[in-house]
Parts: C-alpha cells; structure tokens; sequence
C-alpha cells in the first residue's frame, strides 16, 4: 500500500481492481505478440510498452509526485534488445521519436529537443549505460479544470537519482481542483470517494493546498512522504537544484522563468470556446 492512503479494505479493493486491468492490458499485449510472430514480423517490430501518467487514483494521476510522473517503459525488438534487461538511465517521452528515427536508419531534425537513448538500448548494460542521463525536468500548468475560470496548478520539478525539488508557483490555489467543483483533477473512484469522507492527514496528501516549495529523497522514500525543504540543512541543496532546473528550463524558453507564466491562464480553455458552423 502507498503510504499517502490509509491501509483497508475499499482501497486494498480499489488498488486490485486497477491491478486486474492491468492483467486485462497484459493479455492483449500478448496477443498482440502472437499475432506479430504469426505473421512473421516479431523480431523485426520495435515493441514499445508506456503509458502516459501514473495510475489514476488521488496523488498520482496528474500531480507531479514520483507516482505520477514515474512511468513505466519496457522495449522489445528481436534479437537487438532482449527482455531481462533493465536501465536506469532518465529517459523523457521527447527522446521517443530521435531514438526510433536513429534505430531506423534517419537522421533527427534539428527541431528535436530530445536526445536518442539508442545506444543504451542497443548496449548489453544492465544498470546505468549513460551516467549524464541522471536529471529530468517535470512541468505541469493547464492540465485540469475546477478553479475560477479554469485557472491551471502551475508547478516546475527536477528530479535527480536522490532527490525530487518540486515549485509550486501558485500554492494559494488547490493541486487537485476546488473543493466546489469535486476536485475535478481526480477521477471517481472508491479510493476518492473515502478519502474525501476523512478530511484526515490523508484528505490533505491527496486533495489540501501545498507549499511553495518542496523536497523529497526519493532514493529512500519514493511516495514522496517527507517534506524536507524547510530544514536549514538543506538549504543549500534547495538553492543548488533551484538554480540547476531553472537553468535548464530558460535553455527550452520557458515563459515562467522570465516572469510571463500568466499567459498559461489566458489562453481559452476547452470550456469557454464556442463552435460556430456554417451553411
């Protein structure tokens, strides 16, 4: 059990439901498999196995916590990459498409920002294959609705192998959408549903407002438990990996570090576009 939700029976239940999903996934992926050896095409098909977002329960999906950003990622082709294998290099969705182009023989364009972890795939490695690969840089604004004019939950986080920094730009807002409008950056489920009946340490993990910033070591406590950017002793790291993830977000032209952040809130959201058809 997650340390952030209470151990019984609903969500024991609720986290079962979900692992039986997965299992349904799992069986088409085999068949999937079959197919592509019945056909004669497996080993010469790049098989590649994600998903998008953590599991969709309170604190994962959609908030930037190592469970919701910490996807999974398993690859498969033939004889070049067997299964058995696993790496710990820091790989980013953005370094897909270089590193498919590059297994097929194609230069990336310039335009890429991503940077292609073929060799590692390539390699025999177990472990790490590329030491420099040891820092991602997470960003979240408009991704739900359920505040005032759909207004976003604007956080920046750079995660290194021990630690995850997290800035929440606007921590007067809630992470998770209003309490008004249902926390509407949460699904429904039974897990939600009894955290909300609480309004315990838990109901505060999952839905309550948070810091301006925070700290977690994640080598030693992956559910992001222990907040520790409030202790003197870290001062030091905090302004290090501060200094380090804001850096690397003015190199990709991030509007927020040059104090124009608020143009996220006033592009149109989804709610407030009309459509208009002509005869």
């Amino acid at each position: 059990m997650p340390k952030y939700y209470p151990d019984n029976a609903t969500i024991r239940g609720d986290l079962l439901d979900y692992a039986v999903e997965v299992e349904w996934f799992d069986s088409h992926l085999g068949k999937m498999l079959e197919q592509l050896e019945a056909a004669g095409e497996l080993e010469n098909t790049i098989v590649v196995v994600t998903s998008d977002h953590g599991m969709p329960f309170p604190r994962v999906k959609g908030q930037i916590y190592e469970d919701g950003f910490h996807i999974p990622l398993a690859i498969r082709w033939g004889a070049k990459v067997k299964g058995g294998r696993e790496l710990e290099d820091f790989v980013n969705v953005r370094d897909f498409a270089p590193t498919w182009l590059e297994l097929c023989g194609v230069a990336a364009p310039e335009t890429m920002t991503g940077r292609s972890f073929a060799p590692a795939l390539l390699s025999q490695t177990r472990g790490w294959f590329d030491e420099t690969r040891n820092r991602m840089v997470i960003g979240k604004e408009r991704h739900d609705i359920g505040r005032p004019n759909d207004a976003g939950y604007p956080v920046r986080a750079i995660r290194t192998p021990e630690w995850l920094y997290v800035v929440n730009y606007e921590p007067e807002r809630w992470p998770a959408g209003n309490p008004e409008t249902g926390y509407r950056n949460v699904d429904g489920g039974p897990t939600k549903d009894f955290l909300l009946g609480g309004f315990d340490r838990f109901y505060q993990l999952s839905f309550g407002k948070r810091p301006a910033e925070e700290i977690y070591r994640i080598a030693y406590e992956s559910d992001c438990m222990e907040n520790v950017a409030g202790k003197p002793e870290h001062a030091e790291l905090k302004a290090k990996l501060r200094a380090e993830m804001e850096a690397s977000l003015r190199k990709d032209h991030d509007p927020r570090m040059g104090g124009d952040g608020d143009k996220f809130d006033a592009f149109p959201s989804a709610t407030s576009v009309t459509a208009t058809t002509h005869g």
